[in-house]
């Protein structure tokens, strides 16, 4: 078994290897601006939940940020399915709320939905230094509120168990959702990234990071996680903790599009097409590397068509509710 295991390593390594270099073939100034382009546009109209749904609206003390988050919430069972937002991030509303009916996906599903707003640029992380842009300046705290502030609030307000539940996210948030269910088991029995960039400490991606922070309301990486040197970037690559989700043994659900676009697709800009192609590597790298720790409680769906957009994580979310409902145990 060790010899297996051994040989399966080294073919990972040669995976990794061979996709960073395919990486290193797309144009680092091209994405740096597709990047930064994504943090200051939109690609998707929104499509909200109609009215009538048990939707509720919580301001959630988070002592750790020093300040309340507006959490949106619908109840539905002791279990929830936590939904992370992208880049661009509101204060007043989830993206997964305003681009998608999601509420209405998962009324009478037996999971209950918990939708965090705010953490623009945040990477849903604990930060070092004041998150100074887009008008603030106050220390993220994200990952302290997520597995412990608000889990507690939730339990002791809405019943909601404070253990095996899942999170989802989505671009920026894909990787935080398989960070945060690594480092936190109890939490999190279950975890999905929608074109999420699983591979952040490796090769170009810090400068990306920090360019598309940039764009999105003058944020720096260096006050999240320090230079690309600091061990806080390998900390949280999804790709360095595989080994992690396995031992967990955490269900898992990877999503990546290859840049293509079909009828699903509510936008065909080209900035959706290429940044989705080069996450699509990463998403590759952390498949290997997952695979030859033993993982093999994961779904990875890497069709043959799909943009950085809305749109394909909605369809894929849809797909996902019926595991999320066996694997969480809706009533």
């Amino acid at each position: 078994m060790l010899a297996v295991h051994s040989a399966e390593m080294v073919t990972a390594k040669v995976a990794e290897v061979a996709q960073l270099r395919r990486l290193t073939l797309i144009s680092a100034a091209a994405l740096l601006a597709l990047l930064a382009v994504l943090a200051t546009s939109s690609a998707t109209s929104s499509a909200w939940s109609r009215r009538g749904l048990p939707v509720e609206y919580l301001m959630v003390p988070s002592p750790s940020m020093h300040r309340q988050i507006k959490v949106e919430f619908q109840g539905g069972g002791p279990h929830a399915v936590y939904l992370l937002d992208g880049m661009l991030a509101r204060d007043d509303y989830n993206g997964w709320d305003i681009h998608l009916p999601v509420f209405e996906w998962f009324d009478q599903s037996g999971l209950s939905l918990v939708m965090p707003t705010g953490g623009m640029a945040s990477f849903y992380s604990n930060w070092y230094q004041p998150a100074v842009g887009n008008g603030g300046a106050w220390t993220y705290k994200w990952e302290t509120f997520l597995t412990e502030e608000l889990p507690y609030f939730l339990a002791a307000r809405n019943g909601i168990s404070a253990s095996g539940s899942a999170v989802v996210g989505a671009s920026m948030s894909g990787s935080a959702a398989l960070i945060l269910a690594a480092k936190h088991p109890d939490n999190f029995a279950y975890a999905a990234s929608m074109s999420g960039f699983l591979n952040l400490s490796a090769g170009q991606w810090p400068s990306l990071v920090s360019a598309a922070q940039l764009g999105a309301g003058g944020f720096h990486s260096d006050a999240m996680w320090g230079p690309p040197t600091d061990p806080a970037w390998a900390s949280n690559d999804p790709t360095v903790h595989a080994a992690k989700l396995v031992a967990n043994n955490t269900r898992i659900w990877v999503y990546t599009g290859n840049g293509g676009t079909s009828d699903v697709a509510s936008a065909t800009k080209l900035d959706a097409s290429l940044l989705e192609s080069a996450t699509r590597i990463s998403n590759k790298v952390f498949q290997a590397r997952y695979q030859a720790a033993g993982g093999r409680n994961g779904v990875f769906n890497f069709p043959a068509n799909g943009t950085h957009t809305w749109s394909y994580w909605g369809a894929q979310l849809q797909a996902m509710l019926p595991d999320l409902q066996q694997v969480l145990g809706s009533s």
